[in-house]
């Protein structure tokens, strides 16, 4: 057995969660269709030097092994169903297989949109229509463990992990949420559910508790201490009063959205009112689900939130938050950091 048909292609392409630097262009009319090239977990190097030059992809398999070989990419090409475009550089070509990167076309999901968001920049990328993504995202469409306890008309909000997703020009929404779920299945392990559930919580229980500090935290250390405020507070049967779930309620009405956009900045006392089950002001418990996509460290502070007795917090103008373990003292809070708020209850 020669080097050559030793080298093989290893494991699933690995989620990309850096933004890179440059969009891909959109495609004009007049430019080259993609070339599709499969490649499966155990195909040697010269098996791949030799589709890709035969699809097109590269002039020169024998250049693709050689330059393989210099990098030490033997054991580091990932296998995947990729699109190229014709005649690119074998350099480009290899890089993209090492990263598991099956297309040049990106999209970015970020911390703490909602659904609509998400389908909102599909939509304005022309990659996928706002009404397909939207129809999509509902967990009956989709084969995971961790979906089963919800309906099957249920939307996927919180669900989709947020990070940066490569698609082909070729894939539907079902394809892209696939990869989202996906990722979220990689990141919120099954270990992870089985914790959260000997603490008492279920997967959408934290979901739904890490989508609200996805929205309030704006310093990574104080998403922990969040989690314990309003795991205390359900403990002690206190109402969450978070405003993003007020936030939330509002821009479920249209004509709002259109105002004042999907996160209006300044609730006022009519808006605390707002007779919804996600106005956690006015309703106590969990609201029905998550509001947002939270990332990662938002969800294991739920899972592993800090030690404190605090039951307040308000934010400082810098972004952070002042917290309190009595109502005197989140009080005095208030007065400093928030003389115009109106005045708060216990």
């Amino acid at each position: 057995m020669t080097a050559a048909t030793a080298w093989v292609i290893l494991g699933s392409p690995d989620l990309i969660d850096e933004v890179p630097p440059t969009p891909a262009p959109v495609p004009s009319a007049t430019a080259p269709a993609p070339v599709s090239v499969s490649v499966e977990p155990g195909e040697g190097v010269i098996q791949i030097g030799d589709a890709l030059e035969h699809a097109g992809v590269i002039d020169s398999a024998i250049q693709f092994r050689v330059v393989v070989a210099l990098l030490g990419y033997e054991r580091m090409l990932q296998a995947g169903d990729y699109e190229f475009e014709p005649n690119m550089p074998v350099l480009q070509a290899v890089y993209r297989m090492r990263r598991g990167i099956v297309s040049p076309n990106f999209v970015t999901v970020i911390e703490g949109w909602r659904l609509d968001q998400i389908a909102d920049a599909l939509d304005e990328k022309g990659i996928i229509s706002r009404e397909e993504f939207l129809k999509a995202a509902v967990a009956g469409n989709f084969d995971f463990d961790f979906l089963n306890p919800l309906g099957p008309e249920t939307p996927l909000e919180g669900y989709l992990l947020p990070a940066t997703y490569f698609y082909r020009r070729s894939d539907t929404a079902k394809d892209l949420i696939q990869q989202m779920l996906e990722a979220m299945d990689k990141g919120f392990t099954k270990e992870l559910r089985s914790e959260a559930l000997d603490g008492g919580l279920t997967m959408r229980g934290v979901l739904t508790l890490a989508s609200i500090i996805e929205r309030e935290a704006k310093v990574p250390e104080e998403r922990p201490i969040m989690a314990q405020v309003f795991l205390k507070r359900l403990r002690l049967g206190q109402r969450l009063e978070a405003d993003p779930t007020v936030q939330y309620a509002l821009a479920e009405d249209p004509a709002s959205v259109k105002e004042f956009g999907y996160w209006k900045a300044d609730l006022t006392l009519d808006d605390l009112a707002v007779d919804s089950l996600y106005n956690t002001y006015r309703y106590g418990g969990l609201p029905p689900g998550p509001i947002s996509a939270p990332r990662l460290d938002s969800i294991l502070a739920v899972i592993h939130p800090a030690d404190t007795n605090y039951l307040f917090f308000v934010a400082k103008p810098d972004g952070s938050h002042a917290f309190a373990e009595t109502f005197e003292e989140h009080q005095r809070n208030i007065e400093e950091f928030q003389p115009n708020i109106e005045e708060a209850t216990p």
